[in-house]
């Protein structure tokens, strides 16, 4: 890979995407040195030249596919979901009593461990009552690789460890003699997966009162922050909660999120 074409690909992605790659060209030639010799193309320019002018879209997606690392897991980070449970929850509770319609938003879903934990946990907590509320989850991911396997929502056992034994029992089965576990039904209609490109204008009907943004901002300058994040509290409720990755900062400087404890912002 060439200068030239690292910085053709790294321009690419940077202006349609966001992602900063700018450090990253072994990274880069590494993920896509596969790809690029097992279909067809003799160098990176050729491909760039496909990509660019495929009208369907279909090399765009690969090549965000490839790029872009879906590491997650269950129960990652739980102090947010505990501290969801203890405060936000029981606060929403009481706000939306009239409506019984919360918005949630899960803007880097990867493989669907999170938006279904937070489905998982939205049944648990309202219980008897969940019925009477809307509290489906809205899911998006850049990655249409990573929403596929969301959507099957089928994880190996190791995968599953981490949740609750209740948990475990009453939103999963078993299949292949208990190798894999898939979410039940139930939970899977608790949840809206779409693909979705942070870097569009949100079409966002309405006000969200939880947005969870973890571990995605890490792909970003200084500058594509704090303009998404500008664009998530434009598309908060008053008093909604954002959930960020516990590594992950934001300037509050410029968009006044009150800083609740490290990782947790409230409109």
């Amino acid at each position: 890979m060439t200068e030239e074409e690292f910085l053709r690909i790294y321009r690419f992605l940077k202006n349609r995407y966001g992602i900063d790659m700018e450090r990253k060209k072994e990274i880069m030639q590494g993920r896509l040195e596969h790809y690029i010799r097992t279909n067809g193309f003799q160098t990176y320019s050729e491909y760039m030249n496909a990509v660019e002018s495929d009208f369907t879209g279909h090399l765009e997606r690969e090549l965000v596919n490839i790029l872009t690392t879906n590491h997650t897991f269950f129960m990652r980070e739980f102090e947010h979901f505990d501290y969801l449970r203890q405060v936000v929850l029981p606060e929403l509770r009481m706000k939306e009593v009239d409506k019984k319609d919360l918005c949630i938003w899960c803007g880097a879903a990867s493989t669907g461990q999170e938006p279904y934990m937070l489905a998982m946990l939205l049944k648990d907590y309202f219980g008897l009552e969940h019925g009477m509320w809307d509290t489906k989850v809205l899911a998006t991911d850049v990655s249409t690789a990573a929403l596929k396997q969301a959507i099957a929502g089928v994880y190996e056992k190791e995968q599953i460890d981490t949740l609750p034994e209740q948990w475990k029992r009453r939103f999963l089965r078993s299949i292949d003699n208990g190798s894999r576990y898939e979410v039940i039904a139930e939970i899977k209609n608790e949840v809206l997966f779409r693909q979705f490109n942070l870097m569009d204008i949100f079409p966002f009907k309405r006000k969200m009162h939880i947005i969870f943004l973890r571990n995605v901002m890490i792909y970003f300058d200084k500058k594509t922050k704090e303009e998404l994040i500008q664009k998530v509290y434009d598309v908060m409720e008053p008093g909604g909660y954002l959930f960020i990755g516990r590594t992950e900062t934001i300037d509050r400087t410029s968009i006044p999120f009150q800083l609740i404890q490290p990782s947790i912002f409230r409109k």
